[in-house]
């Protein structure tokens, strides 16, 4: 495919929000022989050349799932490690983010994460709530059937007469972000793991057998030429 073609397509069809589940860490960090959280911490690496990517191609919307509600079964150290990387994350970038344009935001049962982390997390949601370019979501302590429960859970309290999708979604954890166009997983695996289940009932999905911390610029650009590729009839001819 020639270059021409690939930025036509691009234009005329690229993702409003992108939603990717980022696997493989702990793989890359095992075929080198070191500990999982290296994998992590160069998966961390890859979040920052992906941004850039996503602001490149004037994507509005990303959602990055980054510690699941299945997560807490993992080692305490690794579980503790990832907390450290990402409140030394937000510490260093915050700044970077609000020059950049970039709304930090977060979904998941927030409540529970480590308090000191809860801090870190508002103070960037706080300060980068002005930001208006793209909007990097962030999925801590989250769960797809999670959300569905507790947006179940607030309809009861409201206790409203009918109930329909609209209503729902107003009790999602961000209601006002628009489903994903696109869906991309990474390392193989071909499934859902408990992500957006609700938000991704019409989502194009790509599957790469690159492990998160190699995904580059080419795997970018493949999914998005997946995607242009794609014809989204939403259930019509």
């Amino acid at each position: 495919m020639g270059t021409t073609q690939v930025t036509q397509q691009k234009n005329n069809s690229m993702p409003r929000h992108i939603a990717i589940i980022m696997d493989g860490n702990g793989r890359w960090a095992q075929k080198r022989n070191l500990p999982r959280l290296f994998g992590h911490k160069a998966g961390a690496k890859t979040v920052e050349k992906v941004l850039k990517l996503v602001v490149k191609n004037k994507i509005r919307y990303l959602t990055l799932y980054a510690f699941s509600t299945e997560n807490w079964k993992r080692p305490k150290e690794e579980v503790e490690g990832l907390f450290d990387l990402l409140k030394s994350y937000l510490a260093n970038k915050s700044s970077e983010l609000k020059k950049n344009d970039i709304r930090l935001r977060f979904a998941g049962r927030i409540e529970s994460l480590p308090e000191k982390l809860r801090l870190f997390m508002e103070k960037v949601e706080n300060d980068t709530s002005h930001c208006k370019t793209l909007d990097l979501i962030l999925c801590i302590n989250y769960g797809g059937r999670q959300e569905i429960i507790d947006a179940v859970k607030k309809l009861l309290n409201m206790n409203p007469p009918n109930v329909d999708e609209s209503l729902f979604r107003s009790c999602l954890y961000l209601p006002d972000v628009p489903d994903p166009d696109l869906v991309i997983r990474t390392s193989g695996e071909v499934r859902l793991s408990n992500f957006l289940l609700w938000q991704s009932s019409y989502a194009e999905f790509f599957f790469t057998e690159t492990l998160w911390p190699d995904f580059s610029e080419k795997d970018f650009n493949e999914a998005l030429e997946s995607y242009a590729k794609r014809q989204r009839r939403y259930g019509s001819i």
